[in-house]
């Protein structure tokens, strides 16, 4: 049985069999974050949806220690390739088959850059969220990103658990989250990037009544809260 656990923003842990990975791994400046970035140091794989820092976050410091193998698209792994670290280079519209399931990048409808400790901007390629699946199941994270009609095409991936952006500003607010919903119609739709800050605050309440409406469950998760699917 996977198992998801919320840490905050829009990061998370995945486990299933042969996975224990974390999904943009922003511990360090997330005052979500309901875990430490030294309680992942045995993960295996880390997927990164891009490289804004409230997304790649403290990748390179966990990949270093746990020689985990970041997942990610092509640009973000050259990056990350001077660090040393295990990378597994991918890119929207890619499928692969690991050890614990199959791997798809989809797009997302964002930037994509990273700002490095001097200040310099590099670019991240395009792009994307990620489905994982794993224990029979399919995960879709849909990093940041507005609401686009290539979300009609998940329908057909049978998407168990939608983890969706809510917080407005940057990405979806409400309102486009429901509706992407309506496109993607998972079974489970559970709402993050929100709160984190004042320019992102969102109601969740709103979101799941909006997807009840819609037919779908929806769910809310408090940052050390985890759900079974």
């Amino acid at each position: 049985m996977a198992k998801l656990t919320f840490i905050g923003h829009a990061a998370w842990a995945i486990e299933g069999n042969n996975l224990k990975g974390l999904i943009d791994p922003f511990f360090d400046g997330n005052p979500q974050a309901a875990f430490k970035k030294d309680d992942f140091l045995d993960v295996n794989y880390i997927f990164v949806t891009h490289g804004h820092g409230d997304h790649l976050g403290d990748t390179v410091y966990i990949a270093q220690k746990s020689k985990a193998t970041v997942i990610a698209c092509f640009e973000i792994t050259l990056y990350l390739d001077k660090f040393g670290i295990n990378t597994h280079k991918m890119h929207v519209g890619g499928k692969y088959k690991f050890p614990f399931g199959n791997v798809k990048l989809v797009p997302a409808v964002h930037g994509n850059s990273i700002v490095t400790q001097n200040g310099e901007v590099i670019y991240g390629g395009m792009p994307y969220g990620f489905i994982i699946e794993v224990d029979g199941k399919k995960i879709y994270h849909a990093g940041d990103t507005g609401l686009t009609m290539d979300m009609a095409l998940l329908e057909k991936e049978n998407i168990d658990v939608a983890l969706l952006p809510i917080g407005g500003n940057f990405t979806m607010d409400v309102e486009d989250a429901i509706r992407a919903v309506e496109l993607i119609k998972p079974k489970l739709a559970i709402p993050m990037h929100y709160n984190t800050w004042p320019l992102i605050e969102a109601d969740p309440t709103k979101f799941v009544e909006g997807c009840k409406k819609v037919g779908v469950e929806a769910l809310i998760l408090n940052p050390g809260e985890s759900v079974e699917i």
